[in-house]
């Protein structure tokens, strides 16, 4: 069944930051450390779109085509034998700079060739009788993208265009062995923009005639306060994505951050022959579970086994008891599915309770990640 991925509106996103900085802490153990400085990378020309990505995390350009400039860019422009010319600009939100002499010039949608050609022209023979005029942009501050957790090269990506979830994880290097099954995109909510409509021509006609107010006065509200922006959280099913689910492969736009959390796992503690930490897979049961972790040992207490199951709403843990005996012999079939970060607990005979043996497991370094 395919899997529509979600979005979620959220007001205090200090929960999803600690999302995301789980990733970036998984990271940072491995010894990666966040990169700062750009690096530009040549992809090939040949289609596919393969070929070797950085595995660095440095900031990387992918120059398939000549950068377009956009708003929040920063460039500088430069010209030779003026030195009141050249400065850095800002490319302001109606995607234009204010240049000494020339005014306001639009810059949104151009190279930095065709801008340096428009300087030039603007101030050949006015101000100077053959300008040299160089554009370069300082800071993509309009195409970055930024994606961290289980993926081969987290890091910031400059990028031209709007990227798909597939795309970007591709150029990110790839998933990781121990990736999760959900991908986490958190993008701040666009702030919503006021049309200015010219009524001049309508309030000079002379057939105009205006209502006569009869209406109680209203106080009028402010529209919008200052303040932070409030994000937006999308999933996407990844898994669900590399079967064939393309409505899980989101378009991915500037400034997102996208969260590839470490692979669900599941834990087995008590009398089984290897307890420990297990990667979940999609479609594990219980009777797998238990296989893994290679049986039950002879004085396990297989009919007191309990499954302790975080609710993931109230994040209260519950007890499912479970009879593994039954289950691994097939007299049971309620052979469960195991869900991310269940607890197996396979007491042993001599203790008394199955919390006791929970204890006195989670208190060895019997459990170890497999």
């Amino acid at each position: 069944m395919s899997r529509k991925g979600n979005s979620y509106f959220v007001k205090n996103a200090g929960w999803l930051f600690s999302l995301l900085c789980l990733s970036a802490v998984m990271v940072a153990a491995q010894g990666r450390a966040p990169a700062q400085s750009p690096k530009r990378f040549e992809m090939p020309t040949g289609g596919g779109g393969g070929g070797s990505v950085n595995r660095s995390g440095e900031v990387i350009m992918l120059s398939t085509e000549d950068y377009v400039m956009a708003p929040k860019d920063v460039i500088d422009v430069v010209v030779e034998d003026a030195p009141e010319l050249s400065k850095n600009f800002q490319i302001n939100a109606s995607g234009h700079i204010s240049m000494p002499f020339l005014g306001k010039l639009s810059v949104a949608g151009l190279t930095t060739e065709t801008l340096a050609k428009n300087i030039a022209d603007g101030l050949r023979g006015r101000y100077l009788r053959d300008p040299k005029v160089s554009v370069f942009v300082k800071q993509y501050n309009s195409r970055t993208f930024f994606i961290q957790g289980a993926v081969r090269s987290p890091g910031m990506y400059i990028i031209e265009g709007r990227p798909t979830l597939f795309r970007l994880l591709t150029i990110a290097g790839g998933l990781q062995d121990n990736h999760g099954s959900m991908a986490y995109i958190v993008r701040e909510k666009k702030k919503d923009a006021l049309a200015q409509v010219n009524t001049s021509k309508v309030a000079n006609s002379p057939n105009l005639k205006a209502p006569t107010p009869n209406a109680p006065v209203v106080p009028v509200m402010p529209v919008m306060e200052d303040g932070e922006g409030d994000v937006e959280l999308l999933t996407a099913h990844i898994t669900g994505l590399f079967k064939g689910e393309f409505d899980q492969n989101l378009l991915i736009e500037p400034g997102d951050v996208v969260s590839v959390p470490i692979l669900d796992v599941f834990y087995v503690a008590g009398d089984v022959g290897a307890p420990g930490i297990y990667p979940l897979k999609e479609g594990t049961t219980l009777r797998q579970a238990i296989a893994l972790a290679q049986g039950t040992l002879f004085k396990a207490a297989t009919g007191r086994a309990v499954i302790f199951r975080e609710d993931t709403k109230t994040g209260v843990r519950k007890e499912i008891p479970i009879d593994v005996q039954a289950v691994m012999s097939g007299r049971s079939k309620e052979d469960l599915a195991i869900m991310a970060n269940d607890i197996i607990m396979v007491p042993t005979s001599k203790v008394k309770s199955v919390s006791q043996a929970l204890l006195q497991a989670l208190g060895t370094n019997s459990m170890r990640i497999r």
